[in-house]
């Protein structure tokens, strides 16, 4: 295991945290000769549910000493099968989505096959835009996303977010990360908000698991034409379930590291969809190796616009071209700087 730190060339402030560095936590899985890469990207330390890198290198650990012992008992196991060392805690999760991407690379390497062969495209894939509403630091909002989304909070806005905002040409999602406490506010910073640009969503404006206000909230919000999302409420089939059962949502984030792998996110995107809800695929600010893999996956199974762009870090590439599999890799001069992990 490699681990890394980046600067992100630009810093986004919410309402828990600012991101102005990633970790990234890499797996180089070899397994009779043949080499496949893992990447997760955590929180630099627990908030809202999801864990942090301590914690999930350790996580790691336990998963591959399962993959190690599966191995030795029945040979390789297959990449989706990767979910098995999941005990549902959230930290297992994500240590399952790094040991099922290095998995699915190397088994894409031993049989010759590409990650678009296993997933063809069948959806235009539309990237998103992150900016804040808490900071005056400039925008860049690349040419061609399709949504941008606001981070926000409670109190007042920074200065000239507005004006920022009326400036877009594309509809925006306000984020709230779990920080809201009056549904009041929320409701008059969405009308706010939508007197200067298309508003489509509040997302998670509560914390992970308060449905009841949530769902006060959304039909409240339904009266205005906003919709409500989950986000760091989304974890499992019965967290879903939950958000239709309540009418607590109508669009619900997917994000692969949190719900245990590719596999699991790409059932719980159709499992969404059978219960009346617009899922979209979420990420938490990887490297262009990981965001390749996801892109890949919202082209084959997501319409609607997802955090799959890459993300802007200062320095050499993240990731190098190679044939093959996802097409690309950690760049060797990225890992070579890294720290190296006992796995």
């Amino acid at each position: 295991m490699y681990r890394t730190e980046v600067a992100l060339r630009d810093a986004v402030e919410g309402g828990a945290q600012t991101h102005a560095t990633r970790p990234r936590l890499y797996l180089e899985l070899e397994l009779d000769g043949v080499t496949g890469f893992g990447e997760v990207a955590p929180q630099p330390f627990a908030l809202n549910g999801d864990p942090g890198l301590d914690e999930v290198v350790t996580a790691a650990r336990r998963a591959l000493a399962r993959v190690r012992e599966w191995v030795a008992r029945e040979g390789v196991p297959p990449w989706w099968r990767a979910g098995v060392v999941v005990d549902g805690t959230p930290v297992s999760r994500t240590a399952a989505a790094l040991v099922e991407m290095a998995l699915l690379d190397r088994e894409l390497r031993a049989s010759g096959r590409t990650l678009g062969a296993l997933w063809p495209a069948r959806y235009e894939v539309r990237p998103t835009a992150t900016v804040s509403l808490l900071s005056s630091d400039p925008w860049r909002v690349p040419a061609g996303v399709a949504r941008v989304r606001a981070k926000c909070a409670p109190g007042p806005l920074a200065p000239g977010a507005l004006e920022r905002l009326a400036a877009l040409e594309v509809p925006v999602l306000i984020d709230y990360n779990a920080t809201a406490t009056d549904p009041g506010g929320v409701l008059e910073r969405a009308r706010e908000v939508a007197s200067v640009a298309r508003v489509v969503a509040v997302e998670q404006p509560f914390a992970p698991g308060n449905l009841a206000e949530t769902a006060r909230l959304a039909a409240r919000l339904g009266e205005a034409g906003i919709a409500v999302g989950l986000d760091e409420g989304v974890r499992t089939l019965g967290d879903l379930r939950g958000a239709a059962r309540y009418r607590a949502a109508t669009l619900v984030c997917v994000k692969p590291p949190r719900v245990g792998g590719l596999a699991q996110a790409l059932d719980l995107v159709g499992r969404a969809r059978d219960l009346g809800l617009t899922p979209y695929l979420g990420g938490f600010f990887e490297s262009p190796y990981a965001r390749a893999v996801h892109r890949a996956l919202a082209a084959h199974a997501v319409e609607e616009p997802s955090d799959v762009a890459d993300v802007a870090v200062p320095g050499p590439p993240e990731a190098v071209a190679v044939a093959g599999s996802v097409g690309l890799w950690p760049a060797p001069e990225a890992l070579a700087g890294a720290e190296a992990l006992e796995a």
